[in-house]
Protein backbone atom coordinates (compact mmCIF):
# COMPACT_ATOMS: atom_id res chain seq x y z
CA UNK A 1 0.00 0.00 0.00
CA UNK A 2 0.85 3.03 -1.08
CA UNK A 3 1.55 6.27 1.04
CA UNK A 4 -1.19 8.17 -1.37
CA UNK A 5 -3.71 5.27 -0.19
CA UNK A 6 -3.37 5.48 3.37
CA UNK A 7 -6.28 6.37 5.22
CA UNK A 8 -3.43 8.44 7.52
CA UNK A 9 -6.01 9.85 10.16
CA UNK A 10 -7.77 5.82 10.41
CA UNK A 11 -4.03 4.38 10.60
CA UNK A 12 -3.32 7.03 13.55
CA UNK A 13 -6.49 5.61 15.82
CA UNK A 14 -5.93 2.17 14.79
CA UNK A 15 -2.05 2.34 16.23
CA UNK A 16 -3.39 4.56 19.09
CA UNK A 17 -5.84 2.06 20.09
CA UNK A 18 -3.73 -1.00 19.86
CA UNK A 19 -1.30 0.80 22.36
CA UNK A 20 -4.11 2.04 24.50
CA UNK A 21 -5.58 -1.70 24.76
CA UNK A 22 -2.39 -2.97 25.60
CA UNK A 23 -1.26 0.13 27.92
CA UNK A 24 -4.85 -0.36 30.22
CA UNK A 25 -4.59 -4.52 29.81
CA UNK A 26 -0.55 -4.68 31.88
CA UNK A 27 1.50 -4.54 28.92
CA UNK A 28 5.30 -3.29 29.08
CA UNK A 29 5.81 -0.12 27.83
CA UNK A 30 8.31 -1.20 25.47
CA UNK A 31 5.91 -4.20 23.67
CA UNK A 32 3.16 -1.51 23.37
CA UNK A 33 5.79 0.89 21.59
CA UNK A 34 7.26 -1.96 19.32
CA UNK A 35 3.68 -2.93 18.64
CA UNK A 36 2.47 0.17 17.45
CA UNK A 37 5.96 0.69 15.40
CA UNK A 38 5.73 -2.19 13.76
CA UNK A 39 1.93 -1.58 12.71
CA UNK A 40 3.11 1.70 11.25
CA UNK A 41 6.20 0.51 9.30
CA UNK A 42 3.69 -2.35 7.66
CA UNK A 43 2.22 -0.04 5.69
CA UNK A 44 5.41 1.84 4.49
CA UNK A 45 5.25 4.69 6.98
CA UNK A 46 8.89 4.41 8.14
CA UNK A 47 9.49 7.96 10.47
CA UNK A 48 6.21 7.43 12.75
CA UNK A 49 7.48 7.82 16.70
CA UNK A 50 6.12 6.88 19.62
CA UNK A 51 6.53 8.27 23.53
CA UNK A 52 4.49 5.53 25.82
CA UNK A 53 4.09 5.84 29.81
CA UNK A 54 1.65 4.24 31.83
CA UNK A 55 -0.80 7.02 32.23
CA UNK A 56 -0.90 8.50 28.16
CA UNK A 57 0.31 7.84 24.91
CA UNK A 58 2.08 10.31 22.26
CA UNK A 59 2.22 9.23 18.68
CA UNK A 60 3.11 10.94 15.41
CA UNK A 61 3.12 9.06 12.09
CA UNK A 62 5.34 11.63 10.11
CA UNK A 63 6.60 15.05 9.76
CA UNK A 64 3.26 16.22 7.79
CA UNK A 65 0.84 14.23 9.62
CA UNK A 66 -0.99 15.11 13.07
CA UNK A 67 0.37 14.03 15.96
CA UNK A 68 -2.05 12.35 18.44
CA UNK A 69 -2.17 11.71 22.32
CA UNK A 70 -4.25 9.35 24.41
CA UNK A 71 -4.52 9.28 28.14
CA UNK A 72 -4.47 5.71 30.42
CA UNK A 73 -6.84 6.48 33.55
CA UNK A 74 -7.27 2.67 34.09
CA UNK A 75 -5.10 -0.52 34.43
CA UNK A 76 -6.21 -4.06 35.07
CA UNK A 77 -4.79 -7.02 33.95
CA UNK A 78 -5.79 -8.96 31.22
CA UNK A 79 -3.23 -10.91 29.23
CA UNK A 80 -5.53 -12.15 26.68
CA UNK A 81 -6.12 -9.00 25.50
CA UNK A 82 -2.90 -8.09 25.18
CA UNK A 83 -2.40 -11.73 23.00
CA UNK A 84 -5.29 -10.42 20.69
CA UNK A 85 -3.84 -7.05 20.11
CA UNK A 86 -0.72 -8.54 19.14
CA UNK A 87 -2.33 -11.53 16.67
CA UNK A 88 -4.20 -8.27 15.33
CA UNK A 89 -0.56 -6.77 14.43
CA UNK A 90 1.04 -9.69 12.56
CA UNK A 91 -1.80 -10.32 10.59
CA UNK A 92 -1.62 -6.60 9.62
CA UNK A 93 2.57 -6.83 9.39
CA UNK A 94 1.74 -9.91 7.56
CA UNK A 95 -0.74 -8.53 4.77
CA UNK A 96 -3.64 -10.98 5.78
CA UNK A 97 -5.87 -8.18 6.94
CA UNK A 98 -6.16 -4.54 5.61
CA UNK A 99 -5.98 -1.61 8.12
CA UNK A 100 -9.45 -1.24 7.90
CA UNK A 101 -10.09 -4.80 9.21
CA UNK A 102 -7.48 -4.34 12.00
CA UNK A 103 -9.02 -1.51 13.10
CA UNK A 104 -12.36 -3.31 13.27
CA UNK A 105 -10.83 -6.33 15.36
CA UNK A 106 -9.24 -3.66 17.71
CA UNK A 107 -12.44 -2.01 18.26
CA UNK A 108 -14.24 -5.54 18.99
CA UNK A 109 -11.72 -6.21 21.25
CA UNK A 110 -12.01 -3.02 23.29
CA UNK A 111 -15.44 -3.60 23.58
CA UNK A 112 -15.66 -7.49 25.19
CA UNK A 113 -15.40 -8.28 28.58
CA UNK A 114 -13.07 -11.30 28.40
CA UNK A 115 -12.87 -11.92 32.03
CA UNK A 116 -14.38 -14.72 33.83
CA UNK A 117 -17.54 -14.46 35.98
CA UNK A 118 -17.11 -12.74 39.34
CA UNK A 119 -18.05 -16.27 41.00
CA UNK A 120 -15.21 -18.16 39.07
CA UNK A 121 -12.70 -15.42 39.57
CA UNK A 122 -13.57 -15.76 43.35
CA UNK A 123 -12.91 -19.76 43.63
CA UNK A 124 -9.77 -18.57 41.17
CA UNK A 125 -8.44 -16.25 43.56
CA UNK A 126 -9.31 -17.95 46.65
CA UNK A 127 -7.91 -21.80 45.45
CA UNK A 128 -4.97 -20.05 44.26
CA UNK A 129 -3.90 -18.36 47.59
CA UNK A 130 -4.62 -21.72 49.39
CA UNK A 131 -2.83 -23.75 47.21
CA UNK A 132 0.47 -21.04 47.84
CA UNK A 133 -0.21 -21.66 51.43
CA UNK A 134 0.54 -25.31 51.10
CA UNK A 135 3.64 -24.15 48.77
CA UNK A 136 5.10 -21.76 51.47
CA UNK A 137 4.81 -24.65 54.43
CA UNK A 138 1.35 -24.35 55.77
CA UNK A 139 -0.71 -27.04 57.63
CA UNK A 140 -3.04 -29.17 54.86
CA UNK A 141 -5.81 -28.54 58.51
CA UNK A 142 -5.38 -24.66 58.15
CA UNK A 143 -6.65 -25.03 54.20
CA UNK A 144 -10.23 -23.65 54.84
CA UNK A 145 -9.33 -20.58 56.74
CA UNK A 146 -6.93 -19.57 54.22
CA UNK A 147 -9.51 -20.43 51.72
CA UNK A 148 -11.83 -17.96 53.38
CA UNK A 149 -9.57 -15.03 53.80
CA UNK A 150 -8.46 -14.88 50.23
CA UNK A 151 -12.39 -14.89 49.04
CA UNK A 152 -12.90 -12.09 51.75
CA UNK A 153 -9.86 -10.06 50.37
CA UNK A 154 -10.89 -10.75 47.05
CA UNK A 155 -14.45 -9.67 47.14
CA UNK A 156 -13.49 -6.70 49.64
CA UNK A 157 -10.78 -5.17 47.03
CA UNK A 158 -13.26 -5.71 44.14
CA UNK A 159 -16.43 -3.99 45.66
CA UNK A 160 -14.27 -0.94 47.42
CA UNK A 161 -12.60 -0.45 44.23
CA UNK A 162 -15.32 -0.31 41.84
CA UNK A 163 -17.15 1.90 44.88
CA UNK A 164 -14.15 4.65 45.58
CA UNK A 165 -11.77 3.92 42.38
CA UNK A 166 -8.80 4.60 44.82
CA UNK A 167 -6.18 1.89 44.77
CA UNK A 168 -4.41 2.41 47.78
CA UNK A 169 -7.52 2.20 49.99
CA UNK A 170 -9.39 -0.91 48.55
CA UNK A 171 -6.51 -3.34 48.82
CA UNK A 172 -5.61 -1.50 52.61
CA UNK A 173 -8.89 -2.63 53.72
CA UNK A 174 -8.83 -6.14 51.71
CA UNK A 175 -5.84 -6.57 53.74
CA UNK A 176 -7.22 -5.49 56.82
CA UNK A 177 -9.90 -8.21 56.54
CA UNK A 178 -7.71 -10.47 55.66
CA UNK A 179 -5.95 -9.68 58.93
CA UNK A 180 -9.05 -10.11 60.73
CA UNK A 181 -9.88 -13.74 59.45
CA UNK A 182 -6.65 -15.13 59.95
CA UNK A 183 -6.71 -14.03 63.46
CA UNK A 184 -10.16 -14.69 64.58
CA UNK A 185 -9.68 -18.15 62.60
CA UNK A 186 -6.70 -19.46 65.02
CA UNK A 187 -8.43 -17.47 68.09
CA UNK A 188 -11.32 -19.92 67.37
CA UNK A 189 -9.15 -22.84 66.58
CA UNK A 190 -10.04 -23.05 62.95
CA UNK A 191 -6.66 -22.38 62.03
CA UNK A 192 -3.09 -22.95 63.75
CA UNK A 193 -0.41 -20.72 61.85
CA UNK A 194 -1.98 -17.29 61.75
CA UNK A 195 1.47 -16.20 59.67
CA UNK A 196 0.80 -18.87 56.78
CA UNK A 197 -2.51 -17.87 56.72
CA UNK A 198 -2.44 -14.52 56.17
CA UNK A 199 1.02 -15.46 53.67
CA UNK A 200 -1.94 -17.41 51.34
CA UNK A 201 -4.86 -15.18 51.62
CA UNK A 202 -3.10 -12.00 50.64
CA UNK A 203 -1.08 -13.52 47.77
CA UNK A 204 -4.10 -12.40 45.27
CA UNK A 205 -2.94 -8.97 46.21
CA UNK A 206 0.46 -8.99 45.34
CA UNK A 207 1.80 -6.91 42.88
CA UNK A 208 3.33 -9.14 40.84
CA UNK A 209 2.54 -7.89 37.39
CA UNK A 210 3.00 -4.86 38.29
CA UNK A 211 6.85 -5.52 39.47
CA UNK A 212 7.70 -7.87 36.99
CA UNK A 213 6.77 -4.51 34.43
CA UNK A 214 8.71 -2.20 36.49
CA UNK A 215 12.16 -4.47 36.19
CA UNK A 216 11.35 -4.88 32.32
CA UNK A 217 10.95 -1.01 31.66
CA UNK A 218 13.93 -0.62 33.57
CA UNK A 219 15.63 -3.00 32.14
CA UNK A 220 14.73 -1.58 28.39
CA UNK A 221 15.71 1.73 28.95
CA UNK A 222 12.37 3.21 29.98
CA UNK A 223 12.72 4.76 33.36
CA UNK A 224 9.85 6.89 32.90
CA UNK A 225 7.33 3.67 33.04
CA UNK A 226 9.82 1.96 34.99
CA UNK A 227 9.86 3.96 37.84
CA UNK A 228 5.89 4.54 37.75
CA UNK A 229 5.63 1.26 37.42
CA UNK A 230 7.70 0.90 40.58
CA UNK A 231 5.91 3.44 42.79
CA UNK A 232 2.46 1.95 41.75
CA UNK A 233 3.84 -1.50 43.14
CA UNK A 234 5.26 -0.23 45.91
CA UNK A 235 2.15 1.56 46.94
CA UNK A 236 0.20 -2.03 46.77
CA UNK A 237 2.97 -3.62 48.95
CA UNK A 238 2.37 -1.02 51.42
CA UNK A 239 -1.15 -0.92 51.59
CA UNK A 240 -1.05 -5.02 52.14
CA UNK A 241 1.52 -4.39 54.88
CA UNK A 242 -0.18 -1.61 56.47
CA UNK A 243 -3.38 -3.43 56.85
CA UNK A 244 -1.99 -6.31 57.76
CA UNK A 245 0.27 -4.68 60.57
CA UNK A 246 -2.56 -3.08 61.67
CA UNK A 247 -4.02 -5.92 62.52
CA UNK A 248 -1.39 -7.35 64.37
CA UNK A 249 -0.74 -4.03 66.76
CA UNK A 250 -4.24 -3.78 67.54
CA UNK A 251 -4.62 -8.03 68.81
Amino acid sequence: MSNNEINFEMALDCFLLAGRIMIESGAETYRVEDTMLRMARSLGIEDAQSYVTPTGIILSIGKKQITKITSISNRITDLHKIALVNNVSRKLTNKIITLEQAYEELIKIQKTNYFLPISLQLLTAASAGSALMILFGGLWSDLPATFVAGAVGFIVVTILHDLTKVKFFSEFLAALFIGLVAHFAVKFHLGTEIDKIIIGGVMPLVPGLLITNAIRDLMAGHFTSGISRGAEAFLTAFAIGSGIALVVVAF
